[in-house]
């Protein structure tokens, strides 16, 4: 089983890049993301108390996103392997993640950092707030609002997994395509 934590700022392709990979190595797609707007649009309790959350451009308390990691991997621990896209964002969710992939006798085995110039994720998520109607994507200031806390909060991570040997940056500028074969590289690398 191989897990890779997909990771950048809101904007660089994780999404995109993840569904790829699902495909091409037949591997479980995770996306917090996703996870929490099917939530929300269920109206479930989860959903409510993290849609003020999203709305204001900050992170999703620690507990309630490790709980839902929790029970992910819980119940798919014989996949033949998981991409998580958006977790952990923390390096407390990335120091629980370690507890809960050992408890199933898994573990983390690269991080990679899709990395884009912030100014190209700004344009990028302007327009895809346009395609989405996502109204977290369709105001500037709370993208730029989205990217400071990723830079506080978030960027960090990759230092945490940086120190167990196990990142790994790729350059996210230039074609699905081009961005993807960096990716399968570094992954190819680890077998």
């Amino acid at each position: 089983m191989i897990n890779i934590v997909l990771f950048g700022a809101p904007g660089c392709g994780k999404g995109t890049q993840a569904q790829r990979l699902k495909e091409h190595y037949g591997i479980e797609h995770v996306s917090t993301g996703e996870v929490i707007r099917g939530e929300i649009a269920r109206g479930t309790e989860l959903g409510r108390s993290m849609e003020s959350y999203i709305k204001a451009g900050k992170l999703a308390p620690d507990q309630i996103v490790i709980d839902m990691i929790a029970n992910y991997v819980a119940e798919h621990r014989d996949a033949k392997g998981c991409i998580f896209d958006g977790f952990p964002r923390t390096t407390v969710q990335a120091e629980e993640f370690d507890k809960i992939l050992a408890k199933n006798g898994l573990k983390v085995d690269i991080m990679v950092d899709i990395h884009v110039p912030e100014e190209e994720l700004v344009k990028r998520i302007l327009l895809r707030g346009k395609d989405s109607g996502r109204a977290d994507d369709a105001s500037e200031e709370v993208i730029r609002g989205r990217l400071d806390v990723y830079h506080k909060q978030t960027a960090i991570v990759s230092d945490y997994y940086s120190g167990q040997g196990k990142y790994a940056s790729v350059d996210g500028v230039g074609t699905m395509d081009e961005v993807f074969d960096r990716i399968a590289a570094v992954i190819d690398n680890l077998k």
